[in-house]
């Protein structure tokens, strides 16, 4: 890898972090604009967990860096969060409470500060206490509303979270909920041949798993489960796992070069994003000769070769859910946050 080539991945992903303020950017405390562009009434929701990932690629960009600005905005982030939820760290969805402890464990790390490891503690307990139950098997619902509808996307934060803060406190509790989690994801959710992640199951009632949901976000998920798993345990096979779920996603949900689209609602956009900051701390544990690793990496520098390959740039105009393609319409920053993902990941594989 030449220097050159290695300066452009970190000045691509310099340029795409610059461009969610610059793209989306709003009045305090809205912060940012829901879509670009923006008209009135698009930011009647307030998407709770689109910005927890934004801490994650703020925080993506300092472990790079080490730029004092971006770790302040990360903890920008983490504040309008508070702000907007009222001063509190919960709300109704134990995924999107999940994602913020994730963030926010991550913030702690980066700054030191106690403050960040207590939210995060205060949100797995939360989580655990209000959602963890019996029904299908001992798991995490999705939401307090539904506490029967179990999916990937509450299961698979937990038990990232879990093992992280087992990690950090050496205290069993957050490896047994880490590691049962996991563990019902795998009974009930992951297909024994190919490990593909299905999304959820019940959420009518009816005892069905929700097969027609094929979401690049929850292989990203049973990766990260599995690699923090394979951590805190020393099991060697969790690693296998993992490499065939993120091939496999590759296989059933890409045509080998970029991810299909995965709907329009706007949390889609960020699903990929998911799949690569999981697949990105896979790589960390490969050897560098296997052929999991070479096709993974492969997979990634084709990805964002043709994120990057449309004039106008994607820091220049916002990204859509098809790298094929520049965007057309209202573009969500869920998907400008997956393609800073992407980026960074790529940055750090050519430095």
């Amino acid at each position: 890898m030449t220097e050159g080539i290695i300066g452009i991945w970190a000045d691509r992903a310099d340029r795409i972090q610059d461009s969610i303020e610059r793209l989306y950017g709003a009045p305090w405390p809205q912060y940012l604009h829901n879509t670009c562009p923006y008209d009135e009434g698009d930011d009647a929701t307030f998407n709770y967990w689109w910005l927890a990932h934004l801490i994650d690629v703020r925080l993506d960009a300092f472990e790079r860096t080490g730029s004092a600005t971006r770790l302040e905005q990360a903890r920008t982030a983490h504040r309008n969060i508070l702000e907007r939820n009222h001063g509190s760290l919960f709300n109704d969805y134990f995924d999107d409470m999940l994602w913020f402890a994730l963030a926010t464990l991550r913030l702690h790390f980066a700054s030191g500060e106690q403050r960040y490891l207590d939210d995060a503690i205060a949100v797995f307990d939360h989580v655990v206490e209000y959602g963890w139950n019996d029904a299908g098997g001992p798991s995490l619902a999705w939401r307090k509303q539904q506490l029967a509808y179990k999916n990937t996307p509450a299961n698979g934060p937990l038990s990232i979270l879990g093992a992280r803060l087992y990690r950090v406190t050496g205290d069993e509790r957050y490896l047994r909920y880490a590691t049962a989690a996991f563990e019902w994801i795998n009974r009930v959710l992951v297909d024994p041949v190919s490990g593909f992640v299905e999304d959820g199951i019940n959420r009518e009632d009816d005892g069905k798993v929700d097969t027609q949901w094929r979401f690049t976000y929850n292989q990203g998920l049973y990766v990260g489960a599995a690699v923090e798993l394979a951590a805190v345990t020393g099991a060697p096979e969790l690693i296998g796992a993992a490499s065939r779920t993120a091939m496999t996603a590759i296989a059933q949900l890409s045509d080998g070069i970029v991810f299909h689209e995965e709907g329009s609602g706007g949390d889609e956009g960020l699903f990929k994003g998911v799949y690569y900051r999981y697949v990105g701390i896979l790589l960390t544990r490969l050897d560098d000769e296997s052929s999991e690793k070479r096709a993974l990496v492969s997979f990634v520098r084709a990805s964002t070769d043709e994120l990057w390959s449309h004039s106008p740039a994607p820091d220049e105009v916002p990204t859509g859910d098809d790298w094929h393609v520049p965007a057309t319409g209202k573009v969500p920053y869920s998907s400008q946050l997956s393609a800073a993902m992407a980026t960074e990941l790529r940055a750090r594989l050519d430095s």
